[in-house]
């Protein structure tokens, strides 16, 4: 490949890296900044992967630029390195947007235990083994009904949807 055709494939590859790259960076950063508390946590962490986006993408196209495709200065030659550019700019954004959900996702079970934490009763379950103990002893208790004057919890059944109730035990 000639300095000219080089250099082209060099420049529209880190233009495209770029442009997507910003694309990443601005989605990324309102898609984590919902519902959060702490917007600077949200934009670090849109930063960190903007920039192993930029460096992976940025690499993939210093690799390319050593293929060699049939054709050498051709124009088909240089269309075939930006086609495989193109696809590996692909499968790096959509990995890249896998990250973001991944992240999104573990925030808002994070939310969501904070929240159980407050209904609950508790402000923030300040270890969570010692809140695993309690639920392990609620479970260890016996779930069938107790004999009259045994203590032990009462298990818990669905209404009847007919009569709105308990369920019978056969006796109509």
């Amino acid at each position: 490949m000639g300095t000219d055709s080089y250099t082209v494939f060099l420049v529209v590859g880190i233009l495209m890296a770029a442009v997507d790259g910003q694309i990443i960076y601005r989605s990324g950063r309102g898609y984590l900044d919902q519902e959060r508390e702490d917007p600077g946590a949200a934009s670090a962490m849109t930063v960190l992967i903007t920039a192993l986006f930029h460096l992976v993408v940025l690499g993939a196209l210093a690799l390319i630029s050593t293929v060699h495709f049939p054709g050498g200065d051709s124009m088909p030659a240089i269309m075939g390195r930006l086609g495989v550019y193109l696809l590996t700019l692909a499968v790096a954004h959509a990995i890249t947007l896998g990250v973001f959900a991944r992240r999104r996702e573990e925030r808002v079970v994070e939310d969501l235990n904070a929240r159980t934490a407050l209904i609950n009763g508790a402000a923030a379950v300040p270890d969570p083994r010692a809140r695993e103990s309690e639920v392990d002893a609620e479970l260890r208790e016996p779930t069938t009904t107790p004999v009259p004057g045994q203590e032990g919890r009462q298990p818990k059944v669905s209404p009847n949807l007919e009569q709105r109730g308990p369920y019978s035990t056969g006796q109509f």
